[in-house]
């Protein structure tokens, strides 16, 4: 029996695997504090691969950022070949936290406790005293078998991704169907052109509520009319359509009405292999758990979400354009600044959203909702990915 049926019943989530017509959504115990929230950091953020920040964010050797995942303490580093790594941040000597706030970094990454020093690549490398007074060395104290503890990790689209159980399957294994869906709107070289702009091309909020709420409402366009009446002027419920990957790794929605406008009349440069009959479509995929990506043929997104309990989730954006120029130069600087006021006023009005079903949720009489057969396709993936991966 699955350890999460000591704290649900199992009826609550084998509800949820049910088709469509007959399912619910998942039960309050997924978003409220309680016993259940240790079960599902293991399952779903231990076991997965996770975005906790962005390589551009680290751009130099010595960048060092402190990160905290729902309790694990990790360090982001940029090594001396301009590597990022990832290491658990503690000190191998007596398990004190070595770095507290992002910094820079010139030699080594030294533990305020008693100086034990390692380089970029979690090498070992001082140990002051350790075999008394003055005496740095010992022979029968191995450096080479205490360095920092590195994390699985890889780059993708400039997300930093850790799979911290190293259970999961290769990366490539696993976004590898995300990417064939992709490859009909820009080719694998075409990665290597997103620039992330210093201007207008970050914020962040601090929603009030469970990460999942930002994800299941993400996935559908159920709610653009009610939700936002000036996106639904000009791209409305009929102009998207489903997407459920199979295997069941991300959800969302497509639109058949993108089109930029700027006051200026001005446009961004496109991606060079997006196809001219798919001009005006757009995919807005949660690829889970934790990140929302938009992909448009003159930019791309990603709304990652840093989960600080059951009850409180950063949401941060980074936006992305085709090329340094478009980036970073002014002669498209306002409208970067259109586009960043565009996203934010969106997500703004989906915070509203969010945080409301998070209060909700407090209903004893709530069983997890019922969804539309016809409109919340990707949200009832999402939560069959949840059930499933708490399950097994």
């Amino acid at each position: 029996m699955s350890e999460i049926y000591n704290y649900i019943d199992e009826s609550k989530l084998s509800v949820v695997l049910e088709s469509i017509e007959h399912a619910h959504g998942l039960p309050n115990e997924c978003y409220l504090e309680g016993p259940y929230n240790k079960i599902e950091r293991k399952k779903i953020f231990e076991n997965n691969w996770v975005v906790i920040g962005t390589a551009s964010s680290i751009p130099e050797p010595g960048n060092t950022k402190s990160f905290n995942l729902l309790g694990i303490p990790l360090i982001l580093v940029r090594d001396n070949n301009y590597k990022i790594r990832v290491f658990h941040n503690v000190c191998s000597h007596r398990g004190y936290k070595l770095i507290s706030e992002d910094c820079h970094l010139r030699k080594v990454i030294k533990c305020p406790y008693h100086s034990w020093s390692y380089d970029f690549t979690g090498k070992l490398v001082a140990t002051p005293h350790i075999g008394g007074v003055n005496v740095h060395d010992h022979k029968d104290f191995k450096k080479n078998e205490s360095g920092l503890k590195e994390v699985r990790s890889t780059i993708w689209l400039d997300l930093i991704i850790v799979n911290i159980s190293e259970d999961a399957i290769s990366f490539d294994e696993y976004i590898k169907p995300l990417e064939k869906r992709w490859s009909t709107f820009i080719a694998k070289e075409d990665y290597d052109l997103i620039y992330h702009p210093k201007d207008y091309g970050y914020f962040n909020f601090e929603a009030k509520c469970n990460w999942k709420f930002a994800i299941e409402n993400f996935c559908e366009s159920y709610h653009l009319p009610f939700v936002h009446p000036n996106l639904n002027k000009y791209s409305k419920i009929d102009d998207h359509y489903h997407i459920q990957g199979l295997p069941n790794r991300f959800a969302g929605q497509g639109s058949l009405v993108y089109n930029p406008r700027f006051k200026s009349n001005k446009t961004f440069p496109n991606f060079p292999s997006w196809p001219s009959d798919k001009d005006k479509q757009a995919e807005y995929v949660a690829l889970f758990p934790n990140v929302m990506i938009g992909i448009h043929k003159d930019h791309y997104y990603a709304f990652w979400l840093e989960p600080i309990n059951h009850e409180k989730t950063l949401e941060h954006m980074e936006i992305y354009y085709v090329g340094e120029e478009a980036a970073i130069s002014d002669k498209y600087k306002n409208i970067r600044e259109e586009n960043f006021i565009q996203w934010k006023n969106i997500m703004t009005e989906d915070l509203d959203i969010i945080e409301g079903m998070q209060e909700g949720r407090n209903s004893p009489v709530y069983n997890g909702g019922n969804f539309s057969p016809v409109l919340d396709n990707p949200t009832h993936h999402f939560a069959k990915w949840v059930a499933s991966s708490l399950i097994n």
